[in-house]
């Protein structure tokens, strides 16, 4: 039987949403990779109980997680009757609709009856009442925003999400979508943008936004599939997602140029007494902006290797401008 640590919230940083009442921590489980059949599962109920050890009380899902979709879920659900029963109000649990669960016009995109349908399937998937923040996992272009956000609107209203949030949408998009909801009374908790070193579109316009709509943030990929880590170094190693030219990162995307400034940005990792994964952690967690960012793991270590990023969070002007010239922002 599992009993969480008595120390469980003494290290880790919990950051308000936006203007909600809501803290989430600094860094977040996210079970996009890692979590399904193809992985044992007490490695993956492992990673979970030393996550919660260590102070992460978010796990992030989608329905389309695993694989096969929705195999995330299931995962979870295991877990969450195996071993956290007791500690269901100590966890936010997350989830979201918007890509392709089943076949014809119902299974994908924004439309009311897709959104409130995978919603009910996901929750049978783990078990559970209600997930604490329920996300519109992309815009659909055919499909009006009151529809999408009024779907959103009736999952709190229904008792089967806490929160709702959106995922990939742009700063037009987003302002569109916090004006709809809150016309609606249920406001717009958290935006989760793909955002790391190498991919800075957020600070185009949708971290601004978000600053002035007071919604908060939960970045995904801030390592890059990978690349943002001691891995790639010296080029696409055996057994990486690049040398199996992944759909998240092709081996293309690992040229010498790239190499060359991984290295560089390692070299200022070192420096500041990091590895290279815990500094692009603690960059999309400087000042303050971004509410939490999203890690995976596949071992309790390379969990633990990423919490340590919390220890150091702060960079020096200095610092953000050698980042900036190797990046060439």
């Amino acid at each position: 039987m599992y009993t969480a640590h008595p120390d469980r919230y003494a290290d880790m940083p919990y950051r308000r949403t936006g203007r909600s009442g809501l803290k989430l921590p600094a860094l977040s489980l996210g079970l996009w990779h890692n979590f399904g059949p193809d992985r044992p599962a007490e490695t993956q109920r492992a990673i979970l109980r030393r996550a919660f050890d260590l102070g992460v009380t978010h796990f992030d899902l989608a329905n389309n997680y695993g694989p096969p979709p929705g195999a995330a879920e299931s995962a979870l659900g295991e877990a969450l009757k195996a071993d956290f029963a007791p500690y269901r109000d100590e966890l936010v649990i997350s989830t979201k609709a918007g890509y392709l669960m089943w076949p014809g016009p119902y299974g994908e995109w924004g439309s009311r009856k897709y959104l409130l349908s995978s919603l009910d399937q996901s929750l049978a998937r783990m078990g559970l009442d209600y997930v604490d923040i329920f996300y519109s996992h992309r815009p659909d272009p055919e499909t009006p925003f009151e529809e999408t956000m009024g779907a959103l609107h009736s999952a709190v209203q229904q008792g089967k999400a806490l929160y709702v949030g959106v995922s990939n949408y742009s700063p037009e998009e987003t302002r569109e979508a916090a004006r709809i909801l809150g016309k609606l009374g249920t406001p717009l908790l958290i935006h989760q943008p793909r955002y790391s070193m190498l991919d800075r579109r957020p600070e185009d316009g949708l971290l601004d936004t978000l600053d002035e709509l007071r919604v908060g943030s939960i970045a995904y990929s801030p390592l890059e599939q990978g690349l943002l880590t001691s891995r790639y170094l010296d080029g696409i190693p055996e057994g990486s997602r690049a040398a199996s030219d992944s759909p998240f990162l092709s081996a293309d995307t690992v040229t010498e140029d790239l190499v060359e400034q991984l290295r560089a940005l390692a070299g200022i990792a070192e420096a500041r007494g990091q590895s290279l994964a815990q500094m692009a952690l603690a960059w999309v967690l400087r000042g303050g902006r971004v509410t939490s960012a999203l890690i995976g793991a596949s071992s309790t270590q390379q969990l633990e290797d990423s919490v340590t990023a919390t220890h150091a969070l702060d960079f020096d002007e200095e610092e953000l401008a050698r980042i900036d010239a190797i990046i060439k922002r």
